[in-house]
């Protein structure tokens, strides 16, 4: 079994119940989860049945015990976790979008534990003791110069150590503010220019190759729900000609027709082979996304679709680059079925979707 460290910010989520809106339920009562991009890649690499291990800075208080109960939970080893005195763990409120209204997020997550902890402080070489794979995202060295380091020095001792990193780069309009001198996307290409050189596996999604590295992709226009599949495949192989280290790059494809309806699929491009394999495929072997026509929730569905990507890589069934991207577009698609950040769903439950089961109907 291979061992996954996941590395990044943790949150409490705070949601209101449905579809209501923030002004609809405060003054009241909100749904209270947890949320983060590599914790919920670490907490669906469990429920696959992977050796998943988080780490994070978080303070020391119930709500952090309440995280650490659920992620042990899930069977996620979070022992690693360092625990600062008097800092705070971040908070992001989300209000659900419906048909043409967009989700919102809003973020309160300055001066988090993690934000605030240098690469000095955390036990790296403990953290990846026996570890096989690190993951990390584009979120953290987003939050501040300090987060910026550590996840840097993270994946460099990685890689001295033979350790394979995946990377999703999940650019984030709303964060990349800490330099004073730099806009967010010069920030967000300068960091990642460092952090990239030591990555196997780039994740992203349609849009991130051009907010971070200006690599964008012909005759798609998102605002419109249009998305041209194939350029993808240039933008996976300017990625890789930048940055030659790296192996394969994955890309979700998100046709947002509108917030209740989202086409959804995804490629993964294999460098040794150069091709690209699409998934999901029609009947003839054409790329043919998902309708997915009554989203639940969508955060969280790129995360899904990582865990899905790591675990089909390094399982004996579906390594081979078409299983593995079939197996993490089936995986992601599901996530959308279901409320909150954590992707609820098992191997078998994917496996089915995979083998065209898409019917729903009721398992007695």
């Amino acid at each position: 079994m291979t061992k996954i460290l996941g590395f990044g910010e943790v949150m409490l989520r705070l949601c209101p119940s449905g579809f209501k809106r923030f002004r609809q339920v405060v003054p009241g009562s909100m749904d209270a989860t947890f949320g983060g991009g590599e914790a919920n890649v670490c907490a669906s690499l469990a429920m696959f049945g992977d050796e998943a291990s988080y780490l994070t800075a978080l303070p020391s208080n119930a709500i952090t015990e309440s995280f650490f109960a659920q992620m042990r939970g899930l069977g996620v080893d979070v022992s690693k976790v360092l625990i600062k005195e008097n800092s705070r763990m971040g908070i992001y409120f989300v209000e659900a979008g419906a048909n043409q209204r967009a989700s919102n997020v809003i973020y309160d997550r300055d001066y988090s534990a993690i934000s605030m902890t240098g690469p000095e402080e955390y036990d790296f070489q403990k953290a990846l003791d026996g570890i096989k794979h690190v993951h990390i995202t584009g979120i953290t060295p987003s939050l501040s110069s300090k987060a910026f380091l550590s996840t840097l020095e993270l994946i460099k001792l990685a890689k001295t150590s033979g350790v394979k990193v995946s990377c999703d780069l999940n650019y984030r309009k709303k964060l990349w503010d800490w330099h004073d001198l730099m806009k967010k996307n010069e920030l967000a290409e300068y960091c990642m220019a460092q952090i990239i050189p030591f990555v196997d596996l780039i994740i992203a999604n349609e849009e991130d190759a051009y907010d971070v590295f200006g690599i964008k992709a012909e005759h798609a226009d998102l605002t419109k729900g249009h998305i041209n599949a194939a350029a993808y495949i240039s933008v996976a192989e300017q990625l890789i000609e930048r940055f030659p280290n790296v192996s394969q790059v994955a890309i979700t494809l998100r046709e947002s027709i509108s917030a209740s309806h989202n086409n959804w699929g995804a490629m993964l491009f294999d460098k040794a082979s150069r091709k690209a394999h699409f998934a999901p495929l029609d009947a003839d072997g054409e790329y043919s996304p998902y309708q997915i026509r009554d989203i639940v929730d969508r955060v969280g569905g790129g995360d899904s679709f990582g865990a899905g990507l790591i675990h089909a890589l390094y399982s004996d069934d579906c390594a081979a680059p078409e299983k593995a991207i079939r197996f993490a577009v089936a995986a992601s698609c599901l996530k959308h079925s279901i409320k909150g950040d954590f992707n609820y769903i098992d191997r078998s439950e994917v496996i089915s979707l995979m083998d065209g089961d898409a019917s729903g109907r009721v398992k007695r």
